[in-house]
């Protein structure tokens, strides 16, 4: 079996950049290309999963952030055997719920989740694809945290780090795949 390292760099080799994209002066890193590749999108899975198994405190939940997260939130959540839990943009859910507004890099949105979805002192690792200028994760982490979650960690497969989306996060922050000019 390749190393970590094999492992993380098979994914990033994937990983493509669309310049100009969404807007002039974005150099969107596109996901995609990695899940095109079923062996290295399994190392992606399982380099995640591997990760949240190896955390000092106990999960009991999985939360996937709209949209990319429901890609890798719920095989994570199987292969632990712990539940997926979504997070939406506004409308999107049956239900009573509960929102939290905040700013991206192109503008803003809301998230809500259902209600009922997480329990006082539930421990939940958030996951999502990319982590930009933080405004997504630290929404995603405080609207848990107003239902009594427990944010144990917030992961990412790529964090651009010149954005300095970390300093927003609430919560201690893993990333697989650094870029650190954008």
């Amino acid at each position: 079996m390749p190393s970590v390292e094999e492992r993380i760099a098979r994914v990033e080799e994937l990983i493509g950049t669309h310049s100009d994209f969404p807007k002039p002066g974005i150099n969107f890193k596109d996901i995609f290309p990695v899940m095109k590749n079923a062996e290295v999108f399994q190392d992606c899975i399982s380099l995640l999963t591997e990760h949240v198994e190896h955390l000092t405190t106990p999960v009991d939940a999985i939360v996937g952030l709209d949209a990319r997260g429901f890609i890798f939130g719920p095989l994570m959540a199987q292969r632990l055997n712990i539940p997926f839990i979504p997070v939406r943009k506004a409308g999107k859910l049956p239900g009573e719920t509960i929102k939290y507004s905040y700013q991206l890099e192109y503008g803003s949105d809301t998230f809500e989740i259902q209600k009922s979805a997480v329990h006082c002192r539930q421990r939940v690792v958030i996951v999502d694809d990319l982590l930009a200028t933080g405004g997504t994760m630290k929404a995603a982490a405080m609207l848990l945290k107003s239902l009594g979650a427990e944010v144990v960690e917030c992961m990412v497969v790529i964090e651009l780090t010149s954005l300095k989306g970390r300093d927003k996060v609430p919560a201690p922050l893993y990333s697989m795949i650094q870029y650190h000019d954008i």
